[in-house]
């Protein structure tokens, strides 16, 4: 069954009073049998005319969605405040419950995970400018140190934790990952892509796809992707990725704009086995096409922002095998998960590694780190659940995001037991190359949720939602 999404929904309302007024007028006619020939045969014309009208080519046809799938934004003239406190204003807006599941893709993309759930709770609001979420979602721990170093006193060698838990050939555990708590959010872009219609979130997800790997001579057939990046199905198809990180983005009340596209299409990333990846951070656009395999389009590179890699190689005492260390560090500092851009700036907190030995000594100007001595830079506790020495360097270094990628405001507090992650977007943002859903309109608009729980890409999936506008 679906209903006509109508630009302004007030035409509902009038068809309504309209159907309402001919069927008091027909009962008035009862007894007039001669005036009440006239009448069906204006009330057919008439019909019809509407139906063509609420038919026409600017309108969106949707499927229905349940209730519980339904998420109204509340039109407010108290807009709250996003600081992760539950303004009082928020009880008048009505909250779905959801539960992101991990699905099982068939190619071991989310081993280890599926079938997990994340049940939370949404909440929406609106004024004239801006509209606002509330996420809430039980969690037990609070997982925001990602891939920290650690010295493995085997190897004798500097490691990082894994981002997702690990497994032995016989699928026991052999480590908790080191991953990020998350969440994201996707639109449909101007309605552009037909399958989120009816498949949100998995309308650009292509675990399944089958492929011809042409890097190899002759081709050999596979069967499927083995990846989980987006793309989707035509070259005018975008979808709108909002991408919270609960460690990195919320340190500037700032939460991930992204896009996906075409990444060239299935005519493309099926030669690479679904590793063309249509994701992509806001105000980056094609820029030409790779003239060698795999022909996908080449991308603008974006200013420095984000999160980078906190990673560098260097040689064995100076020398020797190159071997993968921190790039910068805190000398002394403890219990820190992340390293601010601007520390590592003259005179900022950070120094640079610059050297390391075959016993694992860090060096830099000024000082060295030896990991031998005590268990600070070191695993602690259970070898599978177990955490990090209170000196161990973080994985990532943090900076602000700029422009499109900047058009969200988020802050996200851990209450020991959980999230309350509250954001804000424009309606309609400054975004000139479609890679924005405009929600100006107050138009019906599908979405999809997904929550990550202590893992990089493993994460729980929740589609087919509809938000709609209290007018």
């Amino acid at each position: 069954m679906t209903n006509i999404m109508e630009n302004h929904e007030y035409n509902f309302l009038w068809e309504k009073i309209y159907n309402q007024y001919l069927q008091a007028i027909y009962c008035s006619l009862d007894k007039n049998r001669r005036m009440k020939k006239y009448f069906i045969i204006f009330l057919l014309a008439t019909s019809t005319t509407l139906l063509l009208y609420c038919t026409r080519k600017d309108q969106v046809v949707l499927s229905s969605s349940a209730d519980s799938n339904t998420l109204v934004s509340y039109k407010t003239t108290t807009p709250p405040v996003i600081d992760g406190n539950i303004d009082g204003e928020w009880s008048k807006a009505t909250s779905i419950s959801v539960t992101p599941t991990v699905p099982d893709p068939g190619n071991n993309l989310f081993t280890g995970y599926n079938g997990e759930t994340y049940p939370a709770t949404l909440r929406s609001m609106y004024d004239d400018q801006y509209i606002y979420f509330l996420l809430e979602y039980a969690d037990s721990t609070k997982s925001v140190n990602v891939a920290p170093w650690y010295f493995n006193t085997d190897t004798k060698l500097w490691a990082q934790e894994p981002t997702s838990r690990t497994y032995d050939v016989n699928g026991k555990l052999t480590r908790q990952g080191h991953g990020e708590d998350k969440f994201a959010m996707l639109w449909n872009i101007d309605f552009s892509t037909p399958k989120f219609i009816s498949q949100t979130c998995y309308a650009s997800c292509h675990v399944f796809t089958p492929y011809t790997d042409f890097s190899v001579n002759p081709p050999v057939s596979q069967s499927n992707a083995g990846s989980g990046n987006h793309y989707t199905n035509g070259a005018s198809e975008k979808i709108d990725m909002w991408w919270a990180h609960l460690s990195r983005d919320v340190l500037f009340n700032q939460m991930d704009d992204n896009y996906q596209d075409w990444a060239g299409g299935p005519g493309v990333t099926n030669l690479v086995g679904g590793s063309g990846n249509g994701r992509h951070v806001d105000g980056i656009v094609v820029s030409g096409a790779n003239s060698k395999w795999p022909y996908s389009p080449s991308y603008t590179t974006a200013a420095l922002q984000g999160a980078s890699n906190n990673r560098q190689s260097l040689k064995l005492d100076g020398t020797g095998v190159s071997v993968n260390v921190p790039l910068w560090i805190i000398p002394d500092a403890s219990s820190y998960y992340y390293i601010l851009a601007t520390d590592t700036l003259p005179g900022g907190k950070a120094v640079k590694i610059t050297g390391v030995s075959s016993t694992g000594v860090l060096s830099y100007n000024g000082g060295s780190i030896n990991p031998n001595v005590g268990t600070d830079y070191q695993r602690a506790g259970d070898a599978v659940f177990g955490g990090d020495g209170a000196k161990c360097f973080p994985g990532y270094i943090a900076s602000p995001l700029v422009g499109g990628r900047a058009d969200i405001t988020c802050s996200a507090v851990y209450t020991g037991t959980g999230w309350v992650i509250e954001f804000k977007r424009k309606l309609r943002t400054d975004d000139t190359l479609k890679q924005d859903v405009d929600l100006s309109g107050l138009q019906d608009q599908q979405f999809g949720l997904a929550i990550w729980n202590q893992s990089n890409n493993q994460h729980g999936i929740q589609p087919n939602l509809l938000l709609k506008f209290q007018r």
